[in-house]
């Protein structure tokens, strides 16, 4: 049997209609839906399967509805499969996706999860709101290159996904700087992000102080599996590790490249991307190239994993 990891999406995934075959077949789905329901105390699973598209986008919305039709179809996967249900040994998700990773493998409830991610959301917004800022793709230049195009400008390397894309944000200014910088190091293209703001950059200090509110009083739980952390590539195993890794993410950079090779390197050679989209499914097959990725985004990716 293949080395198994599970991977969630981040934001930006997010599409009207996105779990409805899984919420209309499966029980166990419309129990996430509607657990997520009740502690929000918002009927989020009408935006997630109804829309209107400007209210699901919003970050407050959009990141508890990804959290919640990923962990829908984790369950769903559970129903439909028993004992043909893969284990895995390992857990990660870009952004947003750590907080679904950590409902995966055990350390914290989906209702906690929606609660804090749908509070994160709303910070994130506000910091956005204060400090005009963006976010861009750099294809074609390495991390090394990419920090080095950043240094002395006030923008931050923000995703390091894969060798051929990373992403640079900051307040517009020094974005626009960074950008030229990177453009005469060799980037072939730089991609600007729709995006509210520089996510994973100091732009977000005042969200990630206040969310360092909410975390102290988080009851979380050491994980059954490790989950690989985003601003390290390295496994957290521990409450305090977990409580540590979330309380510097929103201002550190994702690395997921890092993430994806050290878990190839643990023997991982089947990795399964859970929920809406398929992003991740297409950067661990250019970073972990003799691995196997599926993506499991509705009922039909469930016959990948038979």
């Amino acid at each position: 049997m293949p080395a198994t990891a599970f991977l969630f999406p981040g934001q930006g995934a997010q599409r009207v209609g996105m779990g409805r075959d899984a919420y209309d077949a499966s029980a166990a789905a419309r129990a996430v839906f509607d657990e997520v329901d009740a502690v929000l105390g918002v009927e989020l699973s009408k935006i997630v399967l109804e829309g209107p598209e400007d209210e699901l986008v919003r970050s407050h919305n959009a990141q508890p509805a990804i959290l919640t039709v990923s962990i829908a179809l984790l369950e769903t996967m559970r129903e439909r499969l028993g004992e043909r249900m893969p284990v895995p040994s390992h857990a990660a998700g870009h952004s947003l996706g750590e907080y679904t990773a950590l409902v995966a493998a055990g350390a914290l409830d989906v209702a906690a999860a929606a609660k804090l991610v749908r509070r994160r959301g709303e910070l994130m917004q506000r910091a956005a709101d204060a400090t005009p800022s963006g976010m861009a793709a750099l294809l074609g230049l390495t991390l090394d290159k990419a920090e080095e195009a950043c240094a002395g400008t006030g923008a931050q390397v923000a995703n390091a996904n894969s060798a051929e894309q990373v992403v640079i944000a900051g307040e517009r200014a020094v974005l626009e700087r960074a950008i030229d910088r990177a453009k005469e190091a060799g980037a072939r293209r730089a991609i600007p992000l729709e995006v509210a703001g520089a996510f994973h950059t100091e732009v977000m200090r005042s969200a990630q102080d206040e969310l360092n509110e909410a975390l102290a009083e988080l009851n979380l739980r050491a994980p059954a599996i490790p989950v690989i952390a985003n601003t390290s590539g390295l496994p957290l195993t521990t409450v305090e590790g977990i409580r540590e890794e979330l309380g510097r993410q929103l201002c550190g950079c994702v690395y997921w490249q890092r993430s994806v090779e050290y878990m190839a390197a643990q023997g991982v050679d089947r990795f399964v991307e859970i929920g809406p989209g398929n992003v991740l499914t297409g950067l661990v097959k250019r970073i972990a190239r003799d691995a196997a990725a599926v993506s499991v985004a509705d009922l039909d990716g469930l016959s990948t994993l038979t």
